[in-house]
């Protein structure tokens, strides 16, 4: 009994024939909600699958994208309908034009400058150092810090720290510390 009972088909329909028919048989003019093609269905056709929730939100989205609803509003349409609204691309839509309104002047021939920014002027060492690396692939990131030489110093040299002529004392980054001055208690315990 259990094969008979496995190898008989569903009573059911289809679930695109179902919700086509409930969207009919429901009959507003301004489309069908899924809550509604849901009751319909199931007061039609009573015994339903437990998944039947999700079954019939993956047919109406699969319907919508195939072309056969159309989808405006929160309410689904037949897309074969005369009463359809008609189907909208993305975007805002044009301005209507007025009839009436005289036709606008033919643009101006070509602007004399083309439009965005002039390409830069090419230098004939750039060219070289173009062509040299035209078949490696451009490095990626920060470039390194170039070798400092020692033949050209950077900055002058400072004056020396002391008056003894001694070499002056490179510095640290940042803010030096303040300088505290001694205070008269402790110059006199010594």
């Amino acid at each position: 009994m259990a094969t008979e009972e496995a190898a008989k088909p569903s009573p059911l329909p289809p679930y695109p024939e179902m919700i086509l028919a409930a969207i009919d048989g429901l009959g507003q003019k301004t489309g069908s909600n899924k809550s509604a093609i849901s009751k319909y269905i199931e007061g039609k056709y009573g015994e339903l699958p437990p998944a039947h929730a999700s079954l019939l939100t993956a047919h109406l989205a699969r319907m919508k994208e195939s072309g056969e609803l159309i989808f405006l509003k929160n309410n689904y349409f037949r897309a074969d309908a005369p009463d359809a609204p008609p189907k909208r691309g993305r975007g805002r839509p044009p301005k209507a034009r007025d009839p009436n309104a005289p036709p606008k002047p033919a643009p101006a021939s070509a602007s004399p400058r083309p439009r965005g920014r002039p390409p830069k002027a090419k230098s004939p060492l750039d060219a070289a150092v173009a062509q040299a690396t035209a078949g490696m692939p451009k490095a990626r990131g920060r470039p390194p810090k170039k070798a400092r030489t020692e033949a050209a110093p950077a900055a002058p040299a400072a004056a020396p720290a002391g008056g003894d002529g001694s070499a002056p004392v490179k510095r640290g980054r940042g803010r030096p510390p303040k300088v505290r001055p001694a205070v008269a208690s402790e110059t006199a315990a010594a």
